[in-house]
């Protein structure tokens, strides 16, 4: 007894013939003859009284009937759920995206695109520092990463710069900064300013540090803030100023004025998509191909 034989059946009772049944299932008549007559044969009894009037359902034929139709439902069902697992239609992606790039329209476009091409996907985002997202894109924890890049890139990871971006100043909105800024970074020396620790994006910190250094400037940091989104809160505040990624402007709070200068506008501060290439999910594959899609640059990243 195999599925043929049992659609077969099923079409038969539900045609009431099996002229007609063969019909609907394309298959000639002898043949579909023969292939009940198999399936009588593996079962040991019959399935159909043949009268002057038709054929009739024995009690045997009538058991199968209730049976191989929910045989059959539920064939269907698992055939079209692991079809749907590796197309990528259904599945999970967890996607991990820094604080300060969440509301960055090109990140927003990609992750809405993706949920109205695939809806039945599990979209898992996840708002990480640089630091724990590429410690989660190690482990297996997040499948994919919006992230600063170093110009390393581990062989598990696959990157693509996504997004280009630079530095600017953030100061609290009724600073004289505003109206009188400065043309040089180092004329900033003097100012408190609010930082982040290195823990919290490694590849950010040192690559902001260097090219400070570069420009002469050396921050006299009064106050620690875990993240983007607490520097601004602390300038707002009016605890000091900050030099901060240009699409910060997304997440600001009121009270925070941003300036932009030529030598901070030079720092390359791209954002980088990376994925974990020991991941072959099929839906792990179409978020890719969503996001290559709409990249500013197919080149690899080097920020």
């Amino acid at each position: 007894m195999d599925f043929r034989q049992l659609r077969y059946f099923v079409a038969i009772v539900e045609e009431g013939s099996i002229s007609a049944a063969s019909r609907k299932v394309h298959i000639a008549q002898p043949a579909l003859t023969r292939q009940i007559h198999a399936l009588e044969a593996a079962l040991g009894g019959s399935l159909f009284e043949r009268g002057a009037k038709g054929i009739a359902l024995t009690v045997t034929g009538k058991a199968l009937y209730e049976e191989a139709k929910q045989l059959l439902e539920t064939r269907e069902r698992i055939m079209a759920r692991i079809t749907a697992l590796g197309q990528g239609i259904t599945g999970k992606v967890a996607v991990g995206v820094t604080v300060s790039h969440l509301w960055v329209p090109e990140i927003k476009q990609v992750l809405s695109g993706f949920r109205d091409s695939y809806p039945q996907v599990a979209l898992e985002v996840y708002p990480l520092l640089s630091g724990p997202q590429s410690e989660k894109l190690k482990d297996g924890s997040i499948d994919a990463g919006f992230l600063y890049m170093g110009d390393e890139i581990p062989d598990y990871l696959r990157t693509r710069l996504f997004h280009k971006d630079n530095l600017v100043l953030a100061v609290p909105e009724n600073s004289p900064l505003v109206d009188s800024p400065p043309d040089k970074v180092h004329q900033l020396n003097r100012y408190n300013f609010v930082w982040g620790p290195r823990s919290s994006s490694p590849v950010y910190y040192d690559k902001l540090l260097a090219y400070l250094h570069q420009q002469d400037f050396y921050p006299k940091v009064v106050q620690i803030g875990a993240d983007n989104v607490t520097i601004l809160s602390l300038v707002a505040a009016g605890l000091g100023i900050s030099i901060v990624p240009g699409d910060c402007k997304w997440i600001s709070p009121p009270g925070v004025s941003f300036i932009d200068m030529p030598e901070l506008a030079r720092c390359d501060m791209s954002v980088s998509f990376a994925w974990n290439t020991h991941n072959h999910s099929p839906a792990l594959q179409n978020f890719i191909n969503t996001v290559l899609d709409g990249c500013h640059t197919q080149q690899p990243s080097s920020c």
